[in-house]
């Protein structure tokens, strides 16, 4: 990765030997092996760790996790983007750790992934790990492909939401939700 980084700068016209630029390829693959794509090293089911049993009856209450923060890059432009994601699930089989929540979702963010499907593979990955008859990922995130090229839209926030189970279908739930995340629906 290293070799790539000097060839990309070599090929920007930069020159190595400045000072500011010695040691610039290794830092940079040194930070994208282990810190923006070290997602790829784990599994959900290791990101959610130990699980324990679930309530005998959680009669569809919901688990909600709100502003947890992350970091993540577009596969598009590798360009990064940031933002506060808000996952929910109905205890199913299993349960976790609140903190495990947020380490689902650095497992997925800390790859290269768009938003939509960053959303998508956490609620799936809750449903399927924890037996969750409902689950929900809802991102807000500020995209750098947005705010930095094109149009430039430096106030642009980005929402992408995925549900599954009973999150997906009944209304009164969703709702629910929502209303715990103060936001309007």
């Amino acid at each position: 990765m290293a070799t790539a980084v000097r060839d990309f700068l070599l090929a920007a016209g930069l020159s190595l030997a400045d000072e500011n630029l010695a040691g610039t390829p290794e830092r940079v693959a040194e930070a994208w092996a282990k810190e923006f794509l070290d997602g790829y090293a784990r599994t959900p089911e290791q990101a959610l760790g130990e699980t324990f049993p679930g309530p005998e009856d959680s009669s569809g209450e919901l688990v909600v996790v709100t502003n947890l923060r992350f970091r993540s890059m577009c596969p598009h432009h590798l360009l990064p983007f940031e933002g506060r994601a808000h996952v929910a699930y109905v205890p199913g089989k299993q349960v976790v750790g609140f903190g495990r929540l947020a380490a689902l979702v650095d497992c997925y963010a800390h790859r290269l992934i768009l938003q939509e499907e960053l959303a998508r593979q956490v609620a799936g990955s809750l449903a399927r790990v924890l037996g969750s008859p409902a689950t929900a990922c809802i991102i807000e995130a500020k995209q750098a492909c947005l705010r930095l090229r094109g149009d430039q839209q430096s106030d642009a926030i980005t929402h992408a939401e995925a549900y599954e189970g009973r999150l997906r279908k009944d209304g009164a739930l969703r709702r629910e939700l929502w209303t715990r995340l103060g936001m309007p629906r």
